[in-house]
């Protein structure tokens, strides 16, 4: 007798059936993850990637093609300038992490840099976690230079691959992020550093199940190394950046991919995201899902550029960002919020609708006393 069929198993069928029979799941990635914890209402691009399905063959299917991802200069520049990072042994890069996060340990004058290659993801992550438990009570400095971390995401496990895992003599486990883009006067792009912070969430959270499986769990630390580019030079500098706040949202978004069951019963039967069904299948497939977008999107989401369209030929007011999507309250549409500052609808006690007339009247007076001074 086969089996008994666990909600498990009936969610990966379910998945698979909304990839699309004999297509191949995109496996989720630390960028997939992190964008997901960025953007953590979007229950459409959730049960796209819990599905495994390929968002950049779905937009360009959709006639909405992404310019989303790095350019092939970027990727070899940012190669570059990593293999110079880890050049030597690593010795720059633990010299940054002594100076940046670990100043009271010794310096690390010599480190073990051990062999992480194994057959496939599976061998590859058995043997980071037996090279992270060695190191662990080496008491001395370990460079991982690669390593594999699996972690469970809706019951599968997501395979990722971090630049780098530093263990401290005194155990525990820092994440190195090695990044292109320059820090110029000790800074660097916000946005950039928001992003490279989420990623490294992603790892963080990884390694803490690697952790837990110690006894006793050494320390995952929540300040993560970001090394850069010093001005535009090749040199390296670093910065310690605390990700707390990022693990903790991400934690909480891929909690909630639990709920990929819930997001998938929601959808008609027979919905399909495979890319070579006709144009107009398709499209009532993604738009039967709920999407949030929002301009930050466009960094970030394979399918922004046909979110972005729909929402404005909805007039949604999340297009114009999430800062004045928060501001308008119960004011969904561009429509709503113009009705309300003319005073053709709206409840005059919302502060939103108050604020909203005060302005239109402040604007009408400023008009006003333009066009009088014109005449005079």
């Amino acid at each position: 007798m086969p089996p008994p069929r666990t909600r498990e198993t009936a969610l990966r069928r379910r998945l698979a059936e909304l990839r699309g029979p004999d297509v191949p799941a995109k496996a989720l990635d630390a960028r997939a993850l992190a964008a997901l914890a960025a953007n953590p209402g979007c229950e459409r691009r959730a049960i796209l990637d819990g599905a495994g399905v390929n968002k950049t063959a779905l937009a360009s299917a959709l006639g909405a093609p992404s310019a989303f991802g790095q350019s092939q200069f970027a990727l070899t520049r940012g190669n570059a300038f990593e293999a110079r990072v880890k050049s030597d042994g690593g010795a720059e890069l633990l010299r940054l992490v002594h100076e940046k996060l670990d100043r009271a340990a010794e310096p690390p004058s010599h480190a073990q840099v051990p062999e992480l290659t194994a057959i496939g993801p599976e061998g590859r992550t058995a043997r980071t976690a037996l090279a992270l438990r060695e190191a662990t009570t080496a008491e001395g400095w370990t460079l991982l230079d690669h390593p594999m971390l699996a972690l469970d995401v809706a019951g599968s496990p997501a395979f990722l691959e971090p630049d780098a895992v530093v263990v401290h003599p005194d155990g525990s486990w820092t994440v190195v992020e090695i990044k292109s883009f320059p820090m110029l006067d000790g800074s660097a792009d916000p946005a950039k550093v928001g992003a490279a912070a989420r990623q490294s969430a992603v790892y963080v959270l990884a390694l803490e199940e690697v952790a837990a499986r110690l006894d006793p769990p050494p320390r995952v630390r929540h300040h993560v190394l970001l090394v850069c580019p010093k001005d535009f030079s090749n040199l390296a500098t670093a910065s310690a950046v605390d990700i707390r706040k990022q693990r903790a949202v991400t934690a909480r978004q891929l909690a909630r991919l639990t709920r990929l069951q819930d997001i998938a019963d929601a959808l008609p039967e027979g919905t399909s995201f495979a890319p070579e069904l006709p144009p107009e299948e398709l499209t009532a497939a993604v738009e039967a899902v709920p999407a949030t977008y929002a301009p930050e999107c466009l960094s970030a989401c394979e399918l922004a550029f046909h979110c972005r369209e729909r929402s404005r030929t909805a007039g949604a007011v999340t297009s114009l960002g999430r800062s004045v999507r928060a501001e308008l309250g119960g004011l969904t549409t561009v429509e709503d919020v113009l009705a309300a500052a003319r005073g053709e609808a709206g409840d005059p006690d919302d502060p939103a609708v108050a604020a909203l007339r005060r302005a239109a009247e402040l604007r009408a007076e400023a008009l006003g006393s333009r066009q009088g001074a014109a005449c005079h």
